[in-house]
């Protein structure tokens, strides 16, 4: 199976992808470190966006200096994966884990760009493929056609 990664980066009410050779990274503070660099502004969000066909997919996000947040929707894939360094929900505070089936991270992940912790709770209970479900949390946030120019 082959896997989708994607860098988006908000300036304002712009999103931009950006290159970055995920495969070359070794852990999620290297990743953290590689988002900042490709931030726009110091306090906007980055975005990684994970996706491995009809499997699973995962989202990272950076905001300026604060420790990445991580969603995945299949703990177990994820962890099997060559992403598992990148995506490591173990890093992740167990008071903000979803208990969603096989859904795991801070579900509050992308709150604040259009997807409510309910409605990403309802993705993952919908159990969507992964290109429906970043298309749906692209959507929400306002990066749909720079997702979909990317694919």
């Amino acid at each position: 199976m082959s896997y989708f990664t994607a860098v988006l980066a908000r300036d304002g009410r712009r999103w931009s992808a950006h290159n970055l050779d995920v495969d070359t990274v070794a852990d999620l503070g290297e990743l953290a470190d590689e988002l900042r660099d490709v931030a726009e502004a110091d306090d906007e969000p980055v975005l990684l966006l994970v996706e491995r066909e009809d499997a699973w997919w995962g989202v990272v996000r950076v905001d300026g200096e604060e420790d990445p947040r991580v969603f995945v929707s299949d703990a177990a894939g994820s962890a099997a994966s060559p992403y598992a360094a990148l995506l490591d929900v173990t890093a992740v505070d167990d008071e903000v884990e979803s208990a969603v089936s096989g859904c795991v991270g801070d579900i509050d992940v992308l709150a604040d760009l259009g997807t409510s912790p309910e409605r990403l709770q309802a993705i993952c209970e919908e159990q969507l493929l992964p290109m429906d479900a970043l298309a749906a949390l692209a959507e929400g946030a306002g990066f749909a056609e720079v997702l979909d120019s990317l694919r």
